[in-house]
């Protein structure tokens, strides 16, 4: 990857201009039986489409706070990836009385109404689903992000040195974000180019952050992103790591 790279969404570009036809995330979700891979163009263009709804339709700007109260899902990655485009704070299992804006799953609804800025509602459902009737006070994300232009350019420069995420009480810059996927890649075993990590952890720590979304970016590798992992038997768990050329495994 570029040394040069200060954000996430620096990552993201530099790994589409070196393999765009790559697999970047592969979600599993083992309550539903669910398998979505995306290659970095795919997630790519996931991000762009949802860092113009942010900027565009919600009015999203550097400095705001967007509480995300989402499980580890490929879509909780396209949004930390696309607050980090836009400039926004992704504040990951915040407090929504305190956010500017908030995006929740649907299983955190009712604690997402305390914001009192705009509200977006994710079903979760496999291929990007919408609800099957829009919950009260809230835009779907499925219906919203589909319009939304394939490219994106951010009305003002992300700094580097502003605050980029919070999670589990710690407050990061972009910069910081990416110092530190790289400093946790040889624990991780990511090596490199090549380098697939298998991650069960839970997106509410910064570990679970790194495994599953940072650190792989960060260094050229993908991730094998599994919801439910613990409703998987061994002998099934051995099977997709041969079957995903799963190099390294984070639980």
């Amino acid at each position: 990857m570029n040394a040069t790279d200060r954000t996430p969404a620096d990552l993201l570009r530099s790994a589409l201009a070196a393999d765009p036809a790559r697999p970047l995330v592969t979600f599993y979700d083992d309550a539903t039986g669910e398998r979505v891979e995306l290659s970095v163009a795919t997630f790519a263009n996931w991000v762009a489409k949802t860092a113009n709804l942010l900027q565009g339709e919600l009015s999203a700007e550097p400095g705001d706070r967007v509480a995300l109260l989402l499980p580890a899902h490929w879509q909780t990655a396209v949004w930390l990836l696309a607050c980090s485009s836009v400039g926004v704070v992704a504040d990951v299992a915040g407090d929504p009385a305190a956010a500017d804006l908030v995006v929740s799953g649907p299983d955190t609804l009712d604690a997402a109404r305390a914001c009192s800025g705009e509200r977006i509602a994710l079903a979760l459902r496999p291929l990007g689903g919408r609800f099957p009737q829009p919950p009260a006070g809230f835009a779907d994300y499925a219906v919203e992000v589909p319009g939304q232009g394939d490219h994106f350019q951010a009305y003002a420069p992300v700094d580097p040195e502003a605050p980029a995420l919070i999670v589990a009480g710690g407050e990061y810059t972009s910069a910081e974000v990416v110092e530190r996927a790289r400093a946790d890649a040889p624990a991780l075993d990511l090596t490199g180019p090549g380098s697939r990590l298998l991650s069960g952890a839970s997106y509410d720590t910064w570990e679970g952050l790194s495994a599953g979304l940072y650190a792989p970016l960060a260094t050229g590798g993908s991730v094998v992103l599994c919801r439910h992992l613990g409703q998987l038997g061994e002998d099934a768990l051995a099977k997709r790591i041969e079957s995903e050329r799963v190099t390294a495994t984070r639980r």
